[in-house]
């Protein structure tokens, strides 16, 4: 199967998450590194997730704000691509060898400037909110033109076209959830947007 645009599924918890995405055409899947989320995966489980996946690549997501840690964390995981949400980790962070996603938030007062100054640091910018209004919609065009950007919120099977046609994203983020019991999953909120992508 293949999508229309670049997808990245964040927070993925489990095997049946992370074979489904693969299978669905997703490029990338995230998974958390920090002990004190509840998305946390260890890195043996990811590991052993890791072994029943081709075609992706990992991305490890991290919140925290210490370069050591981090480090540390790159040091334990085996992953392709390492997110993080603090701007001012770069250039420091790039000394480390793996491309960047650079998490920020919409409502940022220093969204523009991060975009900006930041730009040859990272591979994409995943720009997360709440509400997707009209006013970001009309800042977002301007952003992504100049920015490798993947929209993060706001996204339904319903615009879903119209904002790849409207704004120049690179992508758009979605997010997996925790297995109803193990090896049982309600795929619908994943698969109404990427059934809409299908390409094939």
């Amino acid at each position: 199967m293949a999508l229309e645009t670049l997808v990245k599924v964040s927070n993925i918890t489990n095997l049946s998450d992370a074979r489904y995405c693969a299978g669905m055409g997703v490029e990338l899947v995230g998974f958390v590194m920090d002990k004190f989320s509840d998305d946390y995966t260890p890195p043996e489980k990811l590991k052993e997730i890791k072994s029943w996946l081709a075609g992706v690549q990992i991305v490890g997501e991290t919140d925290a704000s210490d370069y050591d840690e981090i480090a540390a964390l790159l040091q334990s995981y085996e992953i392709d691509i390492l997110q993080i949400s603090d701007p001012t980790l770069l250039p420091k962070i790039n000394t480390l060898g793996k491309p960047i996603i650079l998490k920020l938030d919409a409502e940022s007062t220093y969204l523009e400037d991060y975009l900006k100054n930041y730009n040859t640091f990272v591979e994409y910018f995943l720009i997360d909110g709440k509400e997707l209004s009209d006013f970001f919609l009309y800042h977002l065009k301007e952003y992504a033109a100049d920015s490798a950007v993947i929209l993060g919120f706001g996204i339904t099977p319903e615009n879903v076209h119209q904002l790849l046609a409207e704004t120049p994203i690179k992508g758009i983020a979605l997010k997996g959830s925790h297995e109803i019991r193990p090896g049982y999953k309600d795929y619908e909120e994943l698969s109404d947007i990427l059934e809409q992508l299908d390409v094939d």
